[in-house]
C-alpha cells in the first residue's frame, strides 16, 4: 500500500471533513457575532473515526476508501 493517499482518498477525506464542518455549523444557531478563542481546537483520532464512520453510513465514501482512510488515521502519531 502506498504511503501517499490516492486522489480518491484525498477527496473522501475532504468530503468527510466538509460533512463534519457542516454538522458543526448546523448546530450554531446563535445570533452572537463575537467569538473568543481561548485555546486551539484539536480533533482526536476517535472523533475522526466517528466522522469517517458517519461518512460511510451516508454513502459519502466506499468501504475500500473507508478502510484506507481508517488505516491512515490509526497509523498517525497522536
Amino acid at each position: 500500500m502506498s504511503t501517499h493517499p490516492s486522489p480518491s482518498m484525498q477527496r473522501a477525506a475532504v468530503l468527510a471533513l466538509a460533512l463534519f464542518g457542516a454538522a458543526v455549523l448546523v448546530g450554531c444557531g446563535s445570533t452572537r457575532t463575537e467569538v473568543t478563542v481561548q485555546e486551539a481546537t484539536r480533533i482526536t483520532k476517535g472523533q475522526e473515526l466517528i466522522d469517517l464512520q458517519k461518512a460511510l453510513a451516508q454513502g459519502a465514501v466506499t468501504e475500500r476508501e473507508f478502510e484506507e482512510l481508517r488505516q491512515i488515521i490509526l497509523r498517525r502519531p497522536n
